[in-house]
């Protein structure tokens, strides 16, 4: 199941104070924080990568595969909490690499 444009839609609005893009791939979407992929849309769910911030800011979260043959991801399941939100992606921010040039 491809995810809808109007949940894109939801999460780019909670981050919108932040500096985030996104890119469309296969139905799902890439979320990136000021260049760096932190995670993505996928069937309707907010995932982001695990790291040790986003472990510790969600010690009991679902981790769930994006899709098949993927790593697990983190279920973001409090994204109308537009403060936890930015202090995710900042913590995350430092403890990922710079996206790959193409």
């Amino acid at each position: 199941m491809a995810s809808s444009k109007e949940y894109l839609n939801y999460i780019l609005e909670q981050l919108s104070d932040l500096d985030v893009n996104y890119r469309a791939m296969m139905g799902e979407y890439v979320i990136y924080y000021r260049g760096k992929v932190i995670g993505g849309i996928y069937d309707d769910r907010f995932l982001v990568k695990v790291t040790k911030s986003s472990v510790a800011l969600m010690p009991d979260a679902v981790r769930e595969l994006p899709y098949e043959g993927a790593k697990e991801m983190i279920l973001v399941d409090r994204v109308e909490d537009r403060e936890f939100l930015g202090e995710l992606l900042n913590l995350m921010f430092e403890e990922l690499p710079a996206a790959k040039k193409r």
